[in-house]
């Protein structure tokens, strides 16, 4: 009788315990990135469980205000190697998230997973789990336009705003979906490639260097020619458009590269090409964005030769911020720099960022 009462004891505990161990073997068999060591010294990861997906975090500093740094597409946490260190020393605590469907962090399967409410959601669950009330935010590139999406959505849960590259003048009147789709038609444009359920990933999952060698370059690096000249996107997908590199821009070694190409290696394109295919949906679910305003005191920086801001001066893209930001602190050009900001001129981009936190 008391052996079968110990079976019975021992049977509902595996059961109650069960499903627990098998997630996290087969989210560690699916996801080698989750037993990886940082491979910066002073950097540490830490993993934590927010708005029902579990993240890795890439963190320095002990004390201070706490600061989130949100990459972009396709990216990683180790897109900020050269601030995380240097911010946390300034006083700070820096944490670097791999976000949604990045790295070792959780990529649910639906598209809808990737909505801007869902990702600014994300962004306070950082915050919860340091227990902190407010945080900083710093965004490139997507995790630009997440944390604009954030402080707009949350405005009582962050302090300030840092945004890269992508600026913001308002919720458009139309869906940017549709504006595109107007402009491009049968044309090739790689927005609207990635909403074709299943492709685009298929094809950068396939040839994850070949993609990344291709975008993380500077304006002015030399490619060889094209192989996809024809403009219409029957003619095919992404990457035989993109001229490969005749070498690696002074700002990323081959170590670097071949880290972010690992990353996607093992966690795959599907989770960041799911946040294009939510441009739609976010415009439709926020409506009440519409007369908001961003009340936090922010800072954006950009390359000048950043082709998201289309040769936009410092002037006009103060003025179309200014529409919608309060306290809009400065506007930072640096010049002859392309997309990849904060790796293209870390030091000026750090000179900047610190120059507004001690501002605040």
């Amino acid at each position: 009788m008391k052996t079968s009462i110990k079976t019975s004891v021992l049977l509902l505990l595996m059961a109650a315990f069960m499903p627990a161990m098998l997630h996290a073997q087969t989210a560690s068999r699916e996801n080698p990135l989750m037993n990886e060591q940082s491979p910066i010294p002073g950097i540490s990861f830490r993993f934590i469980e927010t708005n029902g997906i579990r993240m890795r975090l890439a963190t320095a500093g002990d004390s201070g205000p706490l600061v989130i740094m949100a990459h972009g597409w396709p990216e990683s946490w180790y897109s900020w190697r050269h601030q995380i260190q240097a911010v946390a020393e300034a006083g700070y605590r820096v944490v670097a998230p791999d976000m949604r469907g990045y790295g070792a962090t959780d990529a649910p399967p639906n598209v809808e997973d990737y909505d801007i409410v869902t990702l600014a959601a994300d962004m306070v669950g950082i915050v919860d789990a340091y227990g902190e009330e407010q945080a900083i935010i710093m965004g490139h590139d997507w995790g630009s336009i997440v944390a604009w999406n954030t402080v707009l959505l949350h405005p009582e849960r962050f302090s300030a705003l840092v945004a890269m590259s992508v600026p913001y003048s308002g919720r458009a009147q139309q869906s940017p979906l549709e504006s595109w789709r107007a402009a491009y038609g049968d044309n090739f444009y790689y927005i609207l490639y990635h909403q074709e359920p299943g492709v685009a990933e298929a094809e950068y999952d396939a040839d994850p260097y070949g993609l990344l060698s291709r975008l993380y370059l500077s304006p002015d690096s030399p490619r060889e020619p094209a192989q996809i000249t024809d403009r219409h996107r029957s003619a095919g997908g992404w990457i035989g458009r993109l001229g490969a590199p005749q070498g690696l821009p002074e700002w990323l070694t081959q170590s670097d590269l071949n880290y972010f190409v690992g990353q996607f290696s093992e966690a795959g394109f599907r989770g960041g090409v799911n946040y294009y295919r939510n441009f739609h949906r976010n415009w439709e679910i926020t409506p009440q964005l519409a007369t908001a305003r961003v009340t936090v005191p922010t800072l954006f920086i950009a390359g000048e030769n950043d082709v998201v801001i289309a040769g936009a001066s410092q002037g006009r893209l103060q003025g179309a911020m200014n529409r919608v930001v309060d306290d809009l602190r400065d506007v930072v050009i640096l010049p002859e720099a392309g997309h990849w900001i904060q790796q293209e001129l870390p030091e000026e981009t750090n000179a900047a960022v610190l120059d507004f936190l001690r501002s605040l």
